[in-house]
């Protein structure tokens, strides 16, 4: 009976972490802000993730794009006389406005911008999420229409969490060619950035966290334990900015070290000791633009 009943859970915990709520009203809290009664319902009944929407729009000129028989949008914001392109992948249970602060800092830099919604967020269709998995192939998809687009112009891919793991995913499974890459916060496996989420709400993660991930991959038609971008970066032989907080309690310095590790090109790692899982420019802007600034003069 116990047997059932942990797997019964584990299957509302694994459909409502892949799955966005279209009726919730609100993003629940991070784990570590809940009380008592609000960890207990979220353990057994798992937590409705409302479908993200996009709550601004750029402030400069823009257009929407939509590639892959019109399933996905984008958005594209060019400048004049555009040293190259950067297309960005946002993060899970995030949108493509979540990701303007930094396309505003590129757009700056003189870079044309490019902010894509992952399946099921956004003015994108669908309301489902493999935490990067099949999220890669829409990686794959956005890359080739704008390689397409601008042949003769760099092209870099810049990601956040889960779109930084499909990037690395797109590497892998494609090969493709972009001419940097720029991750922050990548998790360095599916399993692990699963017991993080456990951890945070100070609730053992076993055996739990092994179902969800079980569960998860199976609804979604895929095997998520071999969702690992430690494994991906293997691939990376572009240049590479690896970006982390040092106080980010999702994913730990040993998995952003671990990842770091396996690059095979020119590569650079930063650490923003103050910063959580956030956007760097809350806390680091200057040094985020610095940063980012050389990097792209120097790759």
């Amino acid at each position: 009976m116990i047997f059932v009943f942990v797997n019964v859970i584990a299957c509302f915990h694994a459909y409502k972490f892949t799955h966005y709520a279209l009726g919730a009203a609100a993003f629940p809290k991070n784990p570590e802000k809940m009380g008592f009664s609000q960890k207990l319902e979220s353990i057994l009944f798992g937590v409705d993730l409302p479908r993200p929407v996009n709550n601004q729009v750029p402030k400069r000129k823009f257009e929407t794009v939509r590639i892959n028989d019109k399933n996905l949008e984008c958005w594209e914001i060019p400048v004049e006389n555009a040293i190259g392109t950067v297309l960005l992948f946002h993060g899970y249970g995030n949108r493509k406005s979540g990701m303007l602060d930094r396309s505003g800092e590129f757009n700056t830099m003189g870079y044309n911008t490019v902010l894509l919604d992952f399946t099921g967020s956004g003015g994108s269709t669908g309301n489902t999420t493999t935490i990067g998995y099949k999220e890669g192939a829409e990686v794959k998809m956005c890359y080739d229409y704008y390689k397409q687009k601008y042949p003769d112009k760099p092209l870099i891919l810049m990601g956040t969490s889960m779109g930084a793991a499909a990037i690395l995913k797109c590497i892998n499974d494609y090969e493709i060619k972009p001419n940097a890459i720029i991750l922050e916060c990548p998790f360095g496996t599916m399993y692990k950035t699963v017991c993080n989420r456990f951890d945070a709400m100070q609730v053992p993660s076993f055996p739990m966290a092994g179902l969800l991930v079980f569960y998860g991959g199976i609804m979604n038609g895929f095997w998520a334990f071999e969702h690992n971008p430690i494994d991906y970066a293997k691939k990376v032989k572009c240049p590479a900015l690896l970006m982390s907080g040092g106080s980010d309690e999702r994913v730990s310095l040993q998995e952003i070290d671990a990842i770091y590790d396996n690059f095979q090109g020119v590569k650079q790692k930063i650490i923003y000791p103050l910063s959580g899982h956030e956007s760097y420019l809350h806390k680091y802007a200057a040094e985020w633009r610095h940063d980012v600034d050389c990097f792209l003069e120097g790759k």
